[in-house]
């Protein structure tokens, strides 16, 4: 992922008005890895069940407003985030809705998927696994990894867009 401004996040918002983009928080950039993200996304501390995530969309960034689910998947069951693919305890992937992008989301239409609930895919898909016989290295594992995470994230930027 290519670094950004807070300026140009704030600007990249497609489903909420300029005014409500210019009150969000923000997350801390310095502290940002950027080469080692495909996306960038934050919750918001004092609503914890509203998310935002940032991504490169061709040559810009856009950004999109996120609420979760307000219940979890129960613990004892598996679940699979829809963008990393990993699969992990149902605790820790979340439902997540975005509004579609213009007229479509002003009249309450979203687009929902399950994502790792810390919204941490970038560095879950880029833990290695052990070298075993008959299976790629793991450093392509690694780099099939990030191309399905970047191909996930295209189509639902897509979808949210799709207003």
């Amino acid at each position: 992922m290519q670094p950004l401004t807070e300026d140009q996040i704030r600007d990249s918002f497609v489903n909420t008005t300029k005014g409500e983009a210019e009150r969000l928080p923000m997350p801390g950039l310095h502290e940002v890895l950027w080469d080692e993200r495909e996306y960038l996304g934050w919750h918001d501390a004092k609503a914890p069940q509203r998310a935002y995530l940032t991504v490169w969309q061709g040559d810009r960034p856009v950004s999109f407003v996120l609420r979760a689910a307000e219940r979890r998947i129960r613990s004892g069951i598996s679940a699979m985030c829809s963008l990393c693919h990993m699969p992990q305890p149902g605790a820790q992937v979340a439902l997540f809705a975005a509004p579609r992008s213009g007229e479509a989301g002003r009249k309450g239409d979203t687009v929902g998927t399950y994502i790792c609930a810390d919204l941490g895919c970038s560095a879950i898909i880029r833990i290695a696994p052990p070298a075993a016989p008959m299976q790629l290295p793991p450093e392509e594992i690694v780099q099939r990894r990030i191309a399905g995470l970047q191909e996930r994230l295209d189509s639902f930027t897509h979808s949210v867009l799709a207003g």
